[in-house]
């Protein structure tokens, strides 16, 4: 089968980035969702909270707050003005990058979810940063 360019329908970049930020957010569940049937993670939780000098409860105010922003990116990925979403994808897909790898977990499972979640992130900062207003 050969399919040309012109077969292949144009996706609105505001439609494109959402998606890619449900993508993000379902595999950040699923990481979280895995994460809590391994035995000794709450432990694992206690220890990464002493060593960053933050309660649990800090820590995960934190990890809710990067959650609740992903979420919030599937919504104003699709209704921010130009510039404004451009620049917010940008640096909210770079903030969670950090933010995965930061959290870094050596579980097989952590780490294949928090490569395609890399991937999903490189390519919202990728399609955010090509992307130019053609309406005015």
């Amino acid at each position: 089968m050969n399919i040309s360019t012109t077969s292949i329908k144009k996706i609105d970049t505001k439609v494109l980035l959402s998606t890619l930020w449900i993508v993000v957010m379902i595999n950040m569940l699923k990481a979280d969702i895995l994460s809590l049937n391994i035995p000794g993670a709450a432990e694992e939780v206690a220890r990464t909270s002493a060593s960053a000098g933050v309660s649990i409860s800090q820590l995960m105010l934190v990890g809710a707050i990067m959650g609740n922003l992903s979420i919030a990116m599937i919504v104003l990925s699709r209704v921010l003005k130009y510039g404004l979403n451009r620049w917010v994808n940008i640096v909210v897909g770079i903030v969670t990058i950090a933010y995965i790898w930061g959290g870094m977990s050596s579980y097989p499972h952590y780490i294949f979810i928090a490569s395609v979640e890399t991937l999903c992130l490189l390519l919202i900062v990728w399609f955010a940063a090509r992307w130019r207003n053609l309406e005015g």
